[in-house]
């Protein structure tokens, strides 16, 4: 492996729009400008971005200084090295939306936010105005700001000291955020404002949302295609949520066989959703197939059959005999009132198409009544559900880490989604660049069984070259979807992912390898001297269940991050449960990516109380000059003691050792320590 080091920026995403060669040469210009007059300014980029590649001759100086003049009020701001990258990424896109080569990417379906701009629409902005109304109405802070006006830009400014998005999140995933973390004043300070957004986004990855190419400053200035993209990925969420076998196992209705229920497992919510309405338009005798939100159900057609099917009582025949698609939509849309369905969308985005409404209107006729019966034909919960509850907290943990990585595959269902290698040899690929050889990889969909194990035997050889613990294990394991492999080499993947962050760091680590011990010893430090907690003994100390020695630790790192008045002794079961909920808000206030529940920091689930401890270490580390690094008896050896854990997922894999060629990339994102947890 190479032991050379590339250009490396703390965003994850940000280094991903680059390749190292753009990385070096950008740089080199971002240098000689700082030279000549010790700093770099904005008023210095329109010149030296006008020379850039994709600018050059496209766009003039001017047209330069009136862009960055939108994002910066003073031509006299300075400016960093990831700064300026944001600042030519953002030209780039707007001199390709003026040349009109931009596509529209901010679908629904796909769920994903970006740093291009793009045109406003105002059906959605009305419909997600009309979901907040309804259920943030009675909120006791927001009650005063609403109702919004849809036709106006109110929500766009409400949006801006990061209450609303806060609790549209808990809305959807109810607990998600523990709201004592919230800052609610009546007036914020720029202070309060950034952590209310770091820790709405935060909490948005942590509920499954792509927020890989946004920040707090679009929040802060409410941008409005970001904002919609947010709250339309949110909402999705919401609608979504009872779109799996756990929270319906009557949809196993939907198959007959077991081959084919090990397809539906393996189904996102948007497909199922798709599946479950065309399991009822065939039983209506609707002879076309349905494939997507916009074109297949422009007509009408497909609604008026579905909702026949599932509310006879209220069905007309006019709704089929009427040739008029306006029309047609019109009476669909009158019979949905009757289901007592908000109107997600009007007559016109139906005729007109529009996947995101669409989605969220058949999303909810399933909520209100999904037709399904009761009768789970005799297959055992078992056979659909992980195996206990502790693989499915690491499931999800883990699933939510990889699409926080920002890699191309969204995953739905980690098992069955990692079978044929691919989704891991992205995520290797985002870990450590450049381990994969994409040659001998193939690409989904794969109908040929022995590439899916090719695919997993390079994911198990880049395993070995990174030394995990793999001792008798096969791509063929992953293939057939062994939980317990699965999930032990995702957790060698995160856990090399953290120490690799933190040797990343090699002005505090020296350029050292960097160990569980290490941290452990860094925590203590921290903490030493607390006369509330004990030291922490190693990741599975019970006392840690209190959560009193991480609020310590918060607390040490940011002095004002804690309010001491709202923590408890942690004595009862629900006095954990209310330390353990603030202990995961507050870290992710702080600037901390963590996937973890409060469940992990109650049970002392080791594996996750790393992570989190980890994740802290790394954000304090970026904030201060400290300097740390691992003893010599540590250098010598840099296994990290096993705790004895018994648990499906970390059995004998904590030999883990860095090589130097790990250090080529960060992945801190929007100066946030995405490390897992």
């Amino acid at each position: 492996m190479s032991n050379s080091v590339g250009v490396l920026v703390s965003d994850p995403w940000l280094q991903s729009q680059f390749t190292q060669v753009e990385l070096r040469s950008l740089r080199s210009k971002f240098l000689s400008t700082k030279r000549e007059s010790a700093h770099v300014i904005v008023g210095d980029l329109p010149p030296l971005m006008g020379k850039l590649k994709g600018l050059k001759d496209v766009v003039t100086e001017q047209e330069i200084a009136g862009i960055l003049a939108e994002s910066y009020a003073e031509t006299s701001h300075e400016l960093d090295f990831e700064s300026f990258l944001r600042a030519y990424l953002n030209l780039q896109a707007r001199v390709a939306e003026k040349s009109g080569e931009m596509k529209n990417s901010s679908s629904f379906l796909k769920a994903t936010t970006t740093t291009l701009l793009h045109t406003i629409n105002e059906s959605e902005k009305a419909s997600y105005v009309a979901h907040i109304n309804s259920y943030l109405g009675e909120d006791p802070f927001l009650k005063k700001y609403l109702p919004l006006d849809p036709a106006s830009n109110e929500l766009f400014n409400l949006v801006r000291d990061g209450v609303l998005l806060c609790k549209l999140i808990n809305v959807a995933v109810p607990g998600t955020i523990d709201e004592r973390a919230i800052n609610t004043k009546g007036v914020l300070n720029p202070w309060e404002r950034n952590e209310n957004h770091t820790l709405c986004l935060n909490s948005a990855k942590a509920i499954g949302c792509t927020v890989v190419n946004i920040g707090t400053q679009d929040l802060i200035e409410g941008r409005p295609h970001l904002v919609l993209g947010l709250i339309s990925q949110i909402i999705k969420i919401q609608l979504l949520a009872d779109l799996n076998l756990k929270k319906t196992p009557q949809l196993v209705e939907l198959v007959d066989d077991s081959k084919d229920m090990e397809e539906l497992m393996s189904l996102g919510p948007e497909k199922l959703l798709l599946k479950w309405m065309n399991f009822h338009l065939k039983k209506a005798g609707y002879k076309k197939t349905v494939t997507n939100f916009s074109s297949d159900v422009k007509d009408g057609e497909a609604y008026a059959y579905l909702l026949n099917a599932l509310a006879p009582e209220h069905s007309s025949p006019a709704v089929l005999d009427t040739k008029d698609p306006n029309e047609r939509a019109k009476i669909v849309l009158e019979q949905a009132e009757k289901l007592d369905c908000k109107r997600y969308l009007s007559e016109k985005d139906i005729v007109e198409g529009s996947p995101n409404l669409n989605l969220a209107f058949v999303a909810q006729i399933f909520q209100h009544r999904n037709g399904l019966s009761t009768d789970t034909k005799s297959i055992s919960l078992s056979q659909m559900m992980p195996d206990d509850i502790q693989v499915s907290r690491d499931e999800r943990a883990f699933r939510l880490w990889i699409n926080s990585l920002g890699i191309a595959t969204y995953v739905n269902n980690l098992f069955e989604d990692v079978r044929n290698g691919w989704v891991l040899l992205e995520v290797l690929d985002k870990v450590f660049a450049g381990s994969v050889n994409w040659k001998h990889a193939t690409k989904p969909p794969i109908k040929m069984p022995f590439r899916k194990v090719e695919n997993c035997n390079q994911v198990i050889k880049i395993g070995k070259e990174l030394n995990f613990s793999l001792i008798n294990v096969a791509g063929n394991d992953i293939v057939q979807g062994n939980k317990k492999l699965i999930l032990a080499y995702l957790w060698q993947l995160m856990r090399f992912n953290i120490l690799k962050l933190l040797k990343n760091l090699r002005y505090h680590s020296q350029g050292k390898e960097i160990s569980d011990v290490d941290i452990l010893n860094w925590a203590n430090s921290k903490v030493k001297g607390s006369a509330r907690t004990p030291q922490m003994e190693s990741f599975k100390d019970k006392n840690l269940s209190y959560g009193i020695f991480l609020l310590e630790l918060l607390s040490a790192v940011k002095p004002r991050a804690v309010n001491w008045k709202l923590v408890t002794t942690g004595e009862s079961d629900e006095e954990k449960k209310l330390n353990a909920t603030y202990i995961i808000s507050v870290a992710r206030k702080l600037g901390c990516s963590v996937f973890l529940l409060p469940e992990d920091i109650i049970e002392v689930n080791q594996k996750m109380i790393l992570t989190l401890t980890a994740s802290i270490m790394y954000w304090s580390l970026q904030q201060t000059g400290e300097n740390f690094g691992p003893s010599e008896e540590d250098s010598v050896s840099q296994t990290a003691p096993s705790d004895g854990d018994g648990s499906a997922v970390a059995e004998s894999i904590s030999d883990l050792t860095i090589d130097d060629a790990a250090s080529d990339t960060s992945q801190s994102e929007n100066g946030n320590s995405t490390i897992g947890g």
